[in-house]
């Protein structure tokens, strides 16, 4: 056994090591190189014909011994294992009756005693075959990504640290968490199928046994097909450089269609390009499936559910013959992974668990690109964002991408008219601040470890404030460059330029989430003098503090100026967002300087104040 390998009784707060939580969690995810490269079976693929390792062969096979020991070891947890498991899936189900079950039949009881909900039925019919390849793509798409760092066949650090390093044969091993990760993936997909039937039922009057058949089909087969595409990329390097670099198309054709599904909705389908879309692929099958039993039926339905089962029934054969063979080097770092993630997850470190993810699935690779070194001292902050940006195209292209549906919610809302389109406008303020949270990277890295910027001649404080600089510039660019998409389209008015004048606010918010410092996990147990337990809801209060000021800030301003369209009222919103964003700007600053002065475990001294 190694010496990275899992100690008996070792918890996984001990597995991370000291420091803290974050430092630890991504810590955790760079694999040493004498536990994963001096191993005997990193080089080749675990075989499943007999005990792995060098120099052993079926005489040394102690499998059906090992997992006969292990099950007599566990045999006493097992009546607590399966009480626990129990009350999860209690809970589970119970949630479901109370959230799903029982308002789905009073719908029913209703539509039994006259209510008619048939309205919406051409609107369900007109969304489904483009809304229904998309959620198909991006649940695939989902699956692939996550078997670049996790995968279905992803056991416990004790089994690869120690019990596949022993000559036991992997399959027996391997092979139970690869059907587990199937039966998790299966279980939504057969809610789905079961909302898909109440949903046909009640809208288009379609029967209910017909209708959860063919939701079944696809509900059923695409989890199970991605998750044997998870597989695939867990084990084979040429798969998961594919997956790499077609993410980003793949991303936007899912936001592609689901905006086509949106435009049917409105009215403006293309039922050819509906046509290919739903015979492109697993994800459109079961498309054709849904629809099979409306009156929106597509020629072919039965060759849709023939194409998915074979498909579905060759890949599950296919992953269970290579569920045994993926390389225990591979498993070792990948259960490392996913026991930092968990434990970043446990202590509510959102972003160590991000790093660790990003850092083990190969999405933090840099392009050497530089600038022109900048001739003024005063420009060196943003060159240096300026630059990591240019290195780092994806956190732009994000920002692109999350940009889209604010604009769109912008043009909803803007459209409403006499209706209240506040929501509608909160939501575009959300997507507009995840988008341009993207570009605060820079920022973070800063504030991760404040001795990073020891090299800036500012203050810690100052220095933050300079980091806001690109953002602000290029949420602006941004702005304008969906005003002129907008005109081009055909809308005009006063309210082309809200977006660019909502940029420095949302950019000053993500600011203040930049600087809040080390998680606050004590609020979560606090309660007021009353007994009610608001732990909760005064931790997502703190940890959400800048976009909650900001949208509850512009959401009414903003709305106004959408429904009214006039030059005052977007000057009015132009004007409520400057002075939120100084106002926010002052509390990032604020949040800034604590953090220099608060005391932290093993800390050096404060960032270099200027002279």
């Amino acid at each position: 056994m190694t010496d990275s390998g899992v100690r008996a009784g070792q918890a996984p707060d001990d597995l991370l090591g000291g420091g803290t939580a974050a430092e630890s969690a991504v810590e955790d995810v760079a694999v040493e190189d004498e536990a994963v490269e001096d191993g005997p079976f990193d080089e080749e693929p675990v075989g499943d014909g007999g005990p792995a390792g060098d120099g052993w062969d079926d005489e040394d096979d102690w499998t059906d011994e090992t997992l006969a020991l292990l099950r007599t070891l566990r045999a006493p947890y097992r009546l607590n294992r399966a009480k626990q498991l129990g009350f999860a899936v209690y809970c589970v189900l119970l949630i479901l009756i109370i959230w799903g079950g029982v308002p789905s039949l009073g719908l029913f009881l209703q539509a039994s005693m006259g209510a008619d909900y048939t309205g919406h039925g051409g609107d369900l019919l007109a969304a489904m075959p483009s809304g229904i390849a998309a959620v198909g793509l991006a649940l695939v798409l989902l699956a692939v990504r996550d078997g670049l760092w996790r995968g279905p066949v992803v056991p416990p650090r004790a089994a690869t640290d120690w019990l596949l390093a022993h000559p036991v044969r992997p399959r027996p091993v391997l092979r139970p968490w690869f059907w587990l990760s199937c039966g998790l993936a299966l279980f939504p997909g057969l809610v789905t199928a079961v909302g898909g039937m109440v949903a046909l039922g009640l809208m288009l009057r379609v029967g209910l046994p017909a209708a959860l058949g063919w939701c079944l089909l696809g509900g059923a087969c695409l989890p199970l097909l991605a998750t044997c595409a998870g597989l695939l990329v867990e084990r084979n390097d040429t798969a998961a450089r594919w997956v790499r670099r077609l993410t980003p198309l793949l991303t936007v054709l899912v936001l592609l269609l689901a905006a086509q599904s949106g435009l049917a909705v409105a009215g403006h389908r293309v039922r050819v390009l509906e046509l290919v879309e739903l015979w492109s692929g697993p994800w459109g099958w079961a498309g054709i499936a849904a629809l099979a039993p409306t009156r929106g039926a597509v020629a072919g339905a039965w060759v849709a559910a023939a194409l998915l089962l074979v498909s579905t029934v060759g890949a599950l054969l296919l992953a269970d013959r290579a569920a045994g063979t993926v390389p225990l080097g591979r498993l070792r770092e990948r259960a490392r992974t996913a026991a930092g993630v968990l434990a970043a997850l446990r202590t509510v470190e959102l972003r160590a668990a991000r790093l660790a993810v990003t850092g083990a699935s190969g999405g933090g690779r840099l392009r050497r690109l530089r600038l022109p070194a900048p001739s003024r001292p005063e420009l060196v902050v943003p060159w240096r964002d300026a630059t990591a940006l240019l290195r780092s195209p994806a956190r732009l292209g994000r920002a692109v991408l999350l940009a889209v549906p604010a604009l769109l919610c912008a043009a909803l809302a803007h459209g409403i008219g006499s209706k209240p389109s506040v929501p509608t406008t909160a939501v575009a303020l959300v997507f507009g601040y995840l988008s341009l949270a993207q570009l605060l990277e820079p920022a973070r890295i800063e504030t991760d470890d404040i001795r990073r910027a020891a090299w800036s001649p500012y203050p810690f404080a100052a220095l933050m404030l300079r980091h806001a600089i690109v953002p602000t510039l290029v949420g602006v660019l941004l702005g304008l460059a969906g005003a002129l998409a907008a005109s081009l389209c055909g809308a005009g008015g006063a309210t082309l330029w809200l977006a660019p004048a909502v940029a420095p606010a949302l950019v000053a918010a993500g600011l203040v989430n930049t600087c809040r410092g080390v998680m606050r996990r004590d609020l979560m147990y606090k309660s007021p003098s009353s007994g009610t337990g608001l732990g909760l809801f005064l931790f997502i209060a703190w940890y959400a503090a800048g976009p909650a000021a900001a949208v509850a800030a512009l959401t009414l301003p903003f709305s106004q100026a959408l429904r009214a369209d006039t030059a005052s009222s977007c000057a009015e919103a132009a004007v409520v967002s400057l002075l939120a964003a100084a106002v926010l700007l002052g509390w990032a600053r604020s949040r800034a300087a604590e953090l220099t002065g608060r005391a932290r475990p093993g800390a050096q001294p404060r960032a270099r104040q200027s002279p």
